[in-house]
Order: C-alpha cells, then structure tokens, then sequence
C-alpha cells in the first residue's frame, strides 16, 4: 500500500487510500462497501500475453475479451496469469493488485467503459485499500492505452 500511495502522490494526486471494513474480493463486494456502481470499479487484471505480463484496468461490469486484448496488443494469446506470475510481475497478491505501485512499468490496458463514471475506485495494494480517480487520471497514472477490452 505504500508504494501505492507514494506513486499516486508522485503522479500529484492527493494519495488518499480508502480501508474498506474487510476484502473486497470481487467488483460486487467492493462497490457494495463503496455504495457505488459495479462498473466504476477498476478492477487491475494480470495477464500472460506471450509470455509477458500485460496489466488491463477493467470496468468491474464486465469481463475481459481475450481475443480483443491479444488482438490489441499484437500477440498471439493473452490468458489469466497464475498467481506466482502475478506477485512477480506488480509485487502485489491477487485480490489486492493496484493499477500502479509496481517493481517495473507494465503495458497497459484501461478499459474505455470506465469513461463513463465521474469517478471510478481502484485497488490500492491490499484486498481491503482503494483510492479514488478517474478514467483519464487512471490512463495517465499508468501510462496505459484507452482501450475497449470487454465483453
């Protein structure tokens, strides 16, 4: 969670981070402790895209279209990363991933249907921690690409 909140204010957000009352292990779980829609939940996904981690902030209304992803980052197959991959890949245990806060940039994907929440909520670095931001803030807080990655 620290260097989740050291990157936020690196990047000049305020750096608030948000201690649900326990894990939010799903969208659903964490919208509800958020009082908020399912979809403005940015839910940070690894995945293996040949090999390679590729992190997807995705809208928590929606799943991930793999073939769309793989096809937008010109490799041959993006599938769900184990979790090992995972911790290696952002330092972070799934359930708990944050958009940012990483050991080395990652390629990124942010999910275009975010857009459509004035505010949207992200993991923090642990299964119960979220800030606040928004779509655009997200795109830049990660160096990512606006993408359409759902089904």
């Amino acid at each position: 969670m620290d260097l989740v909140r050291t990157a936020l204010t690196l990047h000049g957000h305020p750096g608030g981070i948000t201690e649900l009352p326990s894990p939010a292990p799903t969208a659903a779980a964490a919208a509800e402790q958020l009082s908020c829609p399912v979809g403005a939940i940015a839910n940070s996904l690894i995945f293996e895209a040949d090999g390679t981690p590729l992190l997807i902030v995705a809208s928590g209304g929606h799943r991930v279209d793999l073939k769309k992803a793989a096809s937008l980052v010109g490799v041959r197959k993006v599938r769900r990363a184990a979790p090992e991959f995972v911790l290696q890949a952002t330092g972070q245990e799934v359930g708990g991933v944050a958009p940012i806060g990483h050991p080395a940039p990652l390629r990124t994907l942010v999910d275009t249907a975010l857009a459509d929440y004035p505010q949207v909520w992200a993991g923090a670095g642990l299964p119960h921690a979220m800030f606040r931001s928004t779509f655009e803030e997200l795109v830049a807080l990660t160096g990512g690409e606006a993408a359409a990655v759902g089904i």
